[in-house]
């Protein structure tokens, strides 16, 4: 009797075992799923820019922008609007609209530059900090009357006078090397030419276009100067007098300065050319050969010629409506224009070799040195974040770059006037 009571309780267990069984292994596995169903379209949400917002208390989703900050040196703080936000190197999603970002570190010029962040739009700042206290190193032995810079912006020629005829004469000073030079005897100065045979520490001096030859010219007792050609790689124990053939050698470098420029106004677009042929007189090109510094020619407004626009640019300080006298940064691959100083005293106004003195890039192709009012300043190809680098004495239009960025060269006596100048570095790392 007991067991006929107890059957139908073991058969009921029997049913609903499986069932809950069942529940189980359907459950489990869905809901695994939609959970990573849900995580995989937040992780895509959040690579296309979508951000989760509360906005007077109500949660909201909306597309966002990033920018990308990067700093050298690393470690800078970054404030957006304002307000500390994060450090470099780092990424920040924006919502869509215009933001001022400014990069600051201890021990150096804080800096700044304005944003329009756009939806799944990557921007880059890209922040070169400069010390507030540069160091100041003399990498000379001996007075300096002049210097000339190679075509390629890596070396210097100088003219130094001393006590002694055999170290007098023309040096080319090799700004590629990684280490602080003292003329006159080190590896990466190089005498050409000695005052034993002519007075070459009074010459004036001229670069081939390629940089292998140095042409002195010597005005001496003669009614007209006396001409030498020079090789740069050594000494030369018998210099090659070229007076009588100068004008062959002046027309030969002159054809092969204008094939260069030919060869690098064929990276413009036909419609480009004819603007810039009216519109620009070009003062030097960058380092990579990407961007054109210029002085507008008359007062006009540059068309856009790149239809469309670049995505990730920042276009803020993109100025097309040229002033004559104005100097302005050309990039070709992104067809942007920026303006870098209006005209004033100081600029020429016409086309000038003067300009060249005022302006020189550096290796990065991103900077420019602008020499003006007695002061080395660097400022970024757009036009902002103008800094000075020194205030000090030198001697006007000599100031150059190294070759890495690292430094730049600069002649001066410091105030001395009874010390001729000599070569210092002006450290910018």
């Amino acid at each position: 009797m007991d067991q006929e009571n107890n059957q139908p309780i073991q058969e009921e267990a029997v049913v609903h075992r499986p069932t809950r069984s069942l529940k189980k292994q359907i459950i489990v596995p869905l809901s695994i799923f939609l959970f990573l169903l849900t995580m995989t379209a937040g992780i895509i949400l959040y690579a296309k820019g979508y951000r989760f917002f509360l906005q007077q208390g109500e949660p909201r989703v909306s597309k966002t922008g990033l920018l990308r900050v990067t700093s050298l040196p690393p470690g800078a703080q970054v404030y957006v609007d304002g307000h500390l936000t994060t450090a470099t190197d780092n990424t920040i999603s924006l919502p869509p609209k215009k933001y001022t970002i400014k990069i600051a570190k201890d021990g150096y010029w804080d800096w700044q530059k304005d944003f329009e962040i756009k939806q799944e739009v990557v921007l880059n700042a890209n922040a070169l900090l400069f010390p507030k206290a540069p160091t100041l190193k003399s990498i000379s032995t001996f007075g300096i009357n002049s210097i000339v810079v190679d075509p390629s912006g890596t070396k210097l020629a100088l003219k130094i006078a001393s006590d002694s005829a055999k170290r007098n004469g023309i040096y080319v000073l090799d700004m590629t090397s990684r280490t602080f030079p003292v003329l006159a005897g080190q590896s990466n100065s190089t005498q050409l030419a000695d005052d034993t045979i002519d007075a070459f520490s009074q010459s004036s001096l001229t670069w081939s276009p390629d940089g292998k030859q140095l042409l002195a010219s010597i005005s001496g007792k003669l009614k007209q100067p006396t001409y030498y050609l020079l090789k740069t790689d050594g000494f030369n124990k018998a210099p090659e007098d070229t007076t009588a053939t100068l004008q062959a050698l002046t027309d030969t470098w002159e054809l092969q300065k204008h094939d260069k420029e030919i060869a690098q106004l064929k990276s413009f677009k036909a419609n480009v050319q004819k603007f810039a042929a009216q519109n620009f007189h070009i003062l030097a090109w960058s380092p990579d050969e990407e961007k054109i510094l210029y002085q507008a020619l008359q007062t006009s407004d540059m068309p856009v010629f790149l239809n469309p626009r670049l995505i990730g640019n920042n276009n803020l300080y993109e100025r097309r409506d040229l002033e004559k006298g104005a100097v302005y940064v050309y990039n070709i691959k992104e067809d942007l224009n920026t303006r870098i100083v209006e005209s004033a005293e100081g600029v020429c106004v016409m086309p000038s070799p003067e300009c060249l003195r005022l302006f020189t890039w550096l290796p990065d192709s991103e900077h420019l040195i602008y020499l003006h009012d007695k002061k080395v300043d660097i400022v970024e190809n757009d036009g902002s974040n103008m800094t000075t680098i020194y205030a000090g004495p030198f001697l006007d239009h000599y100031a150059f770059p190294w070759a890495d960025g690292s430094k730049i060269v600069i002649l001066t006596n410091l105030n001395s006037p009874d010390v001729s100048p000599t070569l210092y570095t002006i450290g910018l790392k």
